[in-house]
């Protein structure tokens, strides 16, 4: 298939979204895929470039016929606005009132948790996408979760790679909820050299970072060698206007992973910063990426972003496991079709890890670099880590 061909057939997808949804008597020449996710709420701007991935994703696995084996995909759209209990009641009447046979989501790693018990309840995988806490698919997993997008530790880990030397003094910066408290864990678990000497928690909603950053200078100010503050942070609020109370004078540096694209034009203010990141659209190197890129581009007139990536990597499992079915949405034959299945997305192959269906995948490790053609601080690759390069916990119970 050319590339022009995936491009048209990619930006179809999104023009074509409104057709997606459909009443809620499921027709049996279809296969219904519930998006639980934050069209509203704090992580808007997340849960809105996954649906646009979703939905690229779907058309360009299906190549542009939105059916596998002749049954039609519809997707209904469930609006959890980042709130656990009502995410919890819409995957339970996706389930039952518009017979989903699976569903994707959430946006918020707090309403996922509330929903892995649904999933349980009724027997139907929820594909997670893309929140991130390790508890998702570690104590709080069940055998219907797979998840597409990277967790804590493989943040962490991948993070790690760019922090943790001998002679380095860390401390962390992170939001008060399962996302923060998660990542930090698994952060503070990867490091082997560099010592953690403070971990910062604040609200969600923080937008004067004042108080938590002069506690961070008080823990680090007065410790030698290579000082850094660790930040994990998603959402509203500017974590990096720490910088304002001139961190420098105390030879104290920031790190953090990768963003949305808006969050990381903060970025630009600290060139030759190091982290990893999940994805930027400028990194990998595949059909898959290069189809999505161009598509977004003709589309949008911008880059896809970082939760764009991974809605269409969610497409492109469930097509996978679909096709590999036959179009057959039989709970436990899907189960066994995905355990250890490998697909191709944006970011090159990924492969659910059978023990907790953890999609195992590369991250990136950048440094930053100031391009006046960008709004946002560039990520420019250091090296590909590999997925055989993270020795990512299996922390769940099974």
């Amino acid at each position: 298939m050319h590339r022009r061909t995936l491009v048209a057939l990619a930006t179809a997808a999104v023009t074509a979204a409104a057709t997606l949804s459909a009443p809620a008597f499921a027709q049996s020449g279809e296969i219904r895929i519930a998006h639980v996710y934050s069209k509203t709420g704090p992580l808007e701007a997340y849960g809105k470039q996954t649906q646009t991935g979703l939905l690229m994703g779907l058309n360009y696995a299906t190549g542009g016929s939105m059916t596998v084996n002749g049954k039609k995909l519809v997707v209904i759209e469930k609006d959890d606005q980042g709130k656990p209990d009502l995410g919890k009641s819409l995957l339970a009447s996706a389930y039952s009132d518009d017979k989903a046979d699976i569903a994707v989501g959430p946006t918020s790693s707090g309403v996922a948790l509330a929903l892995l018990p649904v999933a349980e309840e009724y027997k139907k995988i929820l594909l997670v996408e893309p929140a991130v806490a390790d508890a998702i698919t570690g104590d709080k997993w069940n055998k219907y979760i797979f998840r597409t997008g990277r967790n804590s530790s493989q943040d962490a880990i991948s993070n790690a790679v760019a922090i943790d030397k001998a002679g380095v003094t860390v401390a962390t910066l992170a939001q008060d909820y399962a996302f923060g408290r998660d990542g930090v864990k698994a952060f503070k678990d990867a490091l082997k050299n560099a010592k953690l000497a403070h971990e910062e928690y604040l609200p969600t909603t923080t937008t004067d970072f004042t108080a938590g950053a002069q506690r961070l200078i008080d823990k680090l100010k007065d410790v030698p060698g290579r000082k850094v503050i660790f930040i994990i942070w998603a959402g509203a609020g500017n974590p990096f206007k720490i910088a304002d109370m001139d961190l420098k004078r105390y030879g104290i540096e920031i790190a953090t992973g990768g963003n949305i694209l808006p969050a990381m034009a903060a970025y630009k203010n600290f060139p030759g910063m190091e982290g990893a990141t999940y994805y930027y659209f400028g990194i990998p190197k595949n059909p898959v990426n290069e189809a999505l890129v161009a598509a977004h581009y003709k589309e949008f007139k911008t880059p896809p972003d970082f939760f764009t990536a991974g809605g269409f990597s969610s497409a492109m499992a469930l097509v996978t496991a679909l096709k590999a079915t036959g179009g057959d949405t039989n709970t436990n034959k899907l189960i066994k079709t995905m355990e250890g299945m490998s697909f191709e997305t944006p970011k090159g192959k990924m492969t659910f890890r059978k023990e907790d269906h953890q999609a195992m995948q590369s991250m990136y490790h950048f440094k930053i670099k100031v391009d006046p053609a960008f709004a946002w601080g560039v990520p420019e690759l250091v090296r590909e880590i590999k997925p055989e390069e993270m020795n990512v916990p299996i922390r769940n119970k099974r």
